[in-house]
């Protein structure tokens, strides 16, 4: 599971009103080239909740990324280079991710998060 993956990810539990960032449990973690496409970085930042996006990926080892950006920092290739790697080329392949209201676990394996709710919790 990417980190864009992630970024875009809440919990849907009944009666949630915060499911958003999930916690991320890492198990393994592993790097997959992806071709790099500045368009589709600049058009996907706007969409980027920065806070959540840069403590999952501290959260999977990868501190590169500035605490705060803006848009003027899309125009720094290695802003950029760092940015395209965190967001495409990481990926959750083992653990689990975490309601942060609930603490209600939703494993990811082979790099696919399982969001299935109980039936109890629809």
């Amino acid at each position: 599971m990417r980190l864009l993956t992630h970024n875009m990810l809440s919990s849907n539990i009944k009666g949630v009103s915060n499911g958003f960032p999930l916690r991320i449990e890492v198990e393994k973690v592993i790097e997959k080239h992806v071709d790099f496409n500045a368009d589709f970085l600049r058009n996907m930042f706007p969409k980027i909740e920065w806070k959540a996006f840069v403590d999952a990926a501290k959260t999977i080892g990868y501190a590169e990324l500035p605490e705060e950006a803006d848009s003027s920092m899309l125009n720094s290739d290695e802003f950029l280079n760092k940015f395209h790697h965190a967001l495409l080329e990481l990926h959750l392949e083992e653990g689990g991710l975490v309601c942060p209201e609930t603490g209600r676990r939703f494993p990811v394996s082979k790099g696919i998060p399982n969001m299935l709710l109980h039936e109890d919790e629809v």
